[in-house]
């Protein structure tokens, strides 16, 4: 008989393992009079159209005005989002998040005037306006509108597409409704399958669980195949339609140009990771032959190849702070304050809590991380990757003013993995000293999961939605049986002969992944990332004074770069294939040590 695990409430966990959202707003009263006081402020915005042009003097008050609005409505949302994101089930959190987000439609409103209006300005007069000394924590941000006024429109053009941005969202509304309220996705082992457990059935000790697991999973998407590939479709035509009224060549190089990212990096990321998915083949055939199966199929890629071991939040913490030592002191000591003292993350496992993670920038009060704590070496992982994005966040916040653009998640999803990579490495070398196998494979392990998700599922999609886009872009369609063959191609490339498929089912991943395709070219930063993290790690072994002060400007930098600049000034060339080489460098390693130890058992 299968025992129920009950959840604590909300309010019975305890405090230390809650984040410090009061830093926010000390009550829900003072947020709740922030909203009234945003909400008229917010409406005087508009006093300011039609003169933006007057005088550098009135320009600039503007802009000030507006900045202060958009700091205080990030902190605004956010102190909703997270009190949303801790109970589920919380109908005032609930109401407070709807709430926010009307507060921030009414910004988006109230402000669309200032873009056609700043453009329309004579552009040699702007730019002498920059030049004051004033301008200064607001020049990076006008040049970057400068930069894309090509593809700005016409004031009735850019209020007419402001106006279709709501009613164009509507398949991403329906979807997480399809996803998460009415598919069925039946049971495994007994349990109830859900989007918040099906990872760990499909990890389950049991082949058989995990077999259920996986197919039924499968099977509840494949049900509603055809309405999912009419809603990407559509999500697809959309960005195509947006691409050309704003004179793109394509959709890819719209969703890139704004933070002036060449499509080179992408093309150049698949061409590469393509060349190299044999490494990819070689795992599949050891991770067979440890868990002693004749055929390894996808239900079996996440087994366990190692008795899970139990990690405490507090060992967590110990680990990340060791392994980021080569950043230096008071990297380490800011981020064992954040993650003990002054309760940065909320990891409290409580009934209600929303699955998954994230990190927060806590609109510059202090950064924020969201997880749920399950005592395995998995939490270890995702803490180290979620403290890269924080102290990210940190490192950038001291360094520039908020009017300084934001980093991009195409430089974040590097500070993460980064992380992750260098204080498991340190793992690795202790486990490997001390002669503890077992620890050793449970940290290649985690590493593998980690490039699965990032370095094998997102480039596949990446280069799924490369393809969709292109044959929308040339008149062609997209049926449900022509995604699901898709996919199975592009899952069957980096498989080979390691992995027996079932290809109806593997087809379905594109629709467990939709979230990511209808943020349009959003999956390929993951794999990015990742691959900048490792290349950036491999300089610690070459000049590691020299890597260090790299690394912490680039983090530092935050969003006042953009991220291909960025990466080049701390020794990352994004445009070449060696970052992604690097990465198949370490993957390799990790590969080739578990073929040693795997002959090693076998010879004992």
């Amino acid at each position: 008989m299968t025992t129920i695990k009950t959840l604590p409430k909300r309010a019975e966990v305890p405090r230390e393992q809650t984040w410090d959202i009061e830093a926010l707003y000390a009550t829900p009263a003072a947020w709740e009079a922030e909203a009234d006081a945003l909400s008229t402020d917010i409406a005087g915005l508009g006093a300011s159209a039609g003169t933006l042009g007057e005088s550098p003097e009135g320009l600039l008050a503007y802009l000030k005005a507006a900045d202060d609005l958009e700091q205080r409505l990030t902190r605004f949302m956010s102190y909703a989002g997270m009190s949303a994101s801790v109970d589920g089930r919380d109908a005032v959190a609930a109401a407070r998040r709807d709430r926010a987000s009307g507060i921030g439609a009414q910004y988006g409103s109230a402000a669309a005037f200032a873009l056609p209006e700043l453009l329309e300005l004579d552009e040699a007069q702007l730019r002498g306006w920059l030049e004051r000394e004033d301008f200064a924590d607001f020049r990076i941000a006008l040049e970057r509108l400068l930069r894309d006024k090509p593809h700005v429109r016409s004031a009735e053009v850019e209020e007419l597409l402001g106006a279709v941005q709501a009613p164009f969202a509507s398949e991403r509304g329906i979807h997480p409704a399809l996803a998460n309220m009415d598919l069925d996705f039946g049971s495994a082992g007994g349990q109830k399958i859900t989007q918040g457990n099906v990872d760990r059935l499909t990890s389950d000790p049991d082949r058989e669980i995990r077999r259920e697991a996986w197919e039924h999973y499968a099977d509840a998407h494949l049900a509603a195949k055809h309405s999912q590939a009419a809603m990407y479709a559509t999500n697809v035509r959309q960005n195509v339609f947006l691409a050309r009224a704003r004179r793109y060549p394509d959709a890819i190089t719209a969703s890139l140009s704004p933070d002036n990212i060449p499509t080179e990096v992408v093309t150049t990321l698949l061409d590469t990771y393509r060349a190299n998915t044999p490494i990819w083949h070689r795992y599949w055939k050891v991770r067979r032959d440890w868990l002693g199966l004749s055929e390894l199929r996808e239900y079996d890629v996440k087994a366990s190849l190692v008795p899970p071991r139990e990690v405490s939040y507090a060992q967590a913490v110990e680990w990340i702070a060791e392994g980021m030592a080569p950043l230096g002191e008071e990297y380490v000591n800011d981020l064992r304050f954040g993650l003990t003292e002054d309760r940065w993350v909320d990891y409290a496992e409580n009934d209600g809590k929303r699955q998954g993670a994230y990190s927060n920038g806590g609109g510059r009060v202090k950064p924020y991380i969201f997880m749920t704590w399950n005592g395995t070496v998995g939490s270890y992982s995702t803490l180290a990757h979620e403290i890269g994005h924080s102290m990210h966040s940190l490192l950038a916040s001291r360094e520039h003013a908020p009017s300084v653009p934001r980093y991009t998640l195409f430089h974040a999803e590097v500070a993460s993995n980064f992380n992750q990579a260098m204080s498991r490495k340190n793992l690795l070398a202790k486990a490997r000293a001390a002669g503890d196998t077992e620890m050793e494979v449970a940290i290649i392990e985690e590493a593998l999961s980690n490039f699965h998700r990032y370095f094998f599922i997102m480039p596949t999609l990446a280069a799924f939605e490369l393809e969709s886009y292109r044959r929308i872009e040339a008149g062609g369609t997209l049926s449900a049986p022509d995604l699901i063959d898709l996919t199975a191609d592009l899952l069957g490339q980096g498989y080979g002969d390691g992995v027996t498929m079932d290809r109806g089912r593997s087809g379905s991943l594109w629709m467990q992944f939709s979230t990511h395709l209808y943020a349009n070219f959003y999956a390929y930063q993951y794999a990015t990332g990742i691959s900048a993290a490792h290349q950036l790690l491999e300089k610690f072994d070459a000049d590691p004074e020299g890597a260090r002060e790299s690394y912490l400007r680039y983090l530092k930098s935050g969003g006042s770069l953009d991220p291909i600049d960025a990466l080049r000034e701390a020794g990352v060339d994004m445009l070449s294939p060696e970052p992604v080489q690097a990465t198949f460098r370490t993957l390799e390693g990790y590969v080739a040590r578990l073929e040693e130890l795997l002959a090693a058992r076998q010879a004992n």
